[in-house]
């Protein structure tokens, strides 16, 4: 997610500013730079936050079951070692494991993801109407998705707008291109793509004061931060950290982590096996 690239780029398409330039031009012109490098930071870091949504999720669907399966056998072995031996110790251990297997979900447990500032997510609406749930398909969205999702993120974003009205339709839309990225659906996003095509052309902008254009550095330093912070928490989560270990193909180390659980459940049967023979 570092933008130094991004800026570099952008700054090196600049042409030579002539010697007598105002500097209120030069000022637009340096606001114009780092609008478009944050837009390109929060591309990053939007891409990456559906990343880590997405494997978060595939890992709960695809993995969890191997999880309940291994708590399970833990508990079995407990409980099979204590009836053979009767220790205080055992039994304890034993009702700990047992314990482990079903835990009572706390309130946040019981809502989390849920519910979001749109409503009910696509999974409890699913749940409560009896559909059928769609997970995401993979961690990634394939590279078309990925391309179509930038394109329109340059376009459209909010801060390119200077009027009020035209922030407001412009993150409406962008929320609507995040959900479709989110969900990999290309063709939405293609639909997307030819609606903000067809849609009002802004109107010109004017160009701005000092003063507008100076809070408007300020603002953009701002974002600049929390997006930097919101990297920061993702990659220091969890499963940001497991991502970090397959980079370039997170599906995969999905499928690695399954080999590897399904070995320990082997082992944990076998175990078993042998103390209630």
């Amino acid at each position: 997610m570092d933008v130094s690239v991004h800026q570099g780029a952008n700054e090196g398409s600049e042409a030579e500013p002539p010697r007598d330039e105002r500097p209120e031009a030069r000022l637009e012109r340096a606001v114009r730079v780092a609008e478009q490098a944050l837009i390109e930071f929060e591309i990053a870091v939007e891409t990456f936050r559906v990343e880590v949504d997405n494997f978060s999720r595939l890992h709960h669907q695809k993995l969890g079951p191997m999880y309940a399966r291994l708590d399970e056998l833990d508990a079995r072995i407990a409980e099979a070692r204590a009836a053979r031996s009767g220790d205080p110790e055992d039994l304890r251990r034993a009702e700990e494991a047992r314990a482990a297997v079903l835990p009572m979900p706390g309130v946040d447990e019981l809502f989390h993801d849920w519910i979001d500032s749109d409503g009910l997510s696509p999974e409890a609406a699913a749940m409560l109407t009896d559909s059928p749930v769609q997970p995401p398909k993979r961690v990634r969205p394939a590279e078309e998705a990925r391309r179509l999702y930038r394109e329109l993120a340059r376009k459209a974003h909010p801060d390119l707008a200077r009027e009020e009205d035209e922030r407001k339709r412009r993150e409406e839309f962008i929320t609507r291109v995040n959900a479709a990225y989110a969900r990999g659906d290309e063709a939405l996003l293609r639909e997307l793509a030819a609606e903000w095509e067809a849609g009002p052309v802004p109107a010109e902008e004017r160009l701005s004061e000092s003063e507008e254009l100076y809070a408007r550095l300020e603002w953009l330093a701002q974002r600049k931060d929390m997006l930097s912070a919101l990297a920061r928490e993702l990659e220091e989560s969890a499963i940001g950290a497991m991502l970090r270990m397959a980079p370039e193909d997170p599906d995969r180390l999905l499928e690695e982590i399954a080999e590897q659980l399904l070995a320990q459940v082997t082992e944990r049967e076998d175990e078993l096996a042998g103390l209630v023979q």
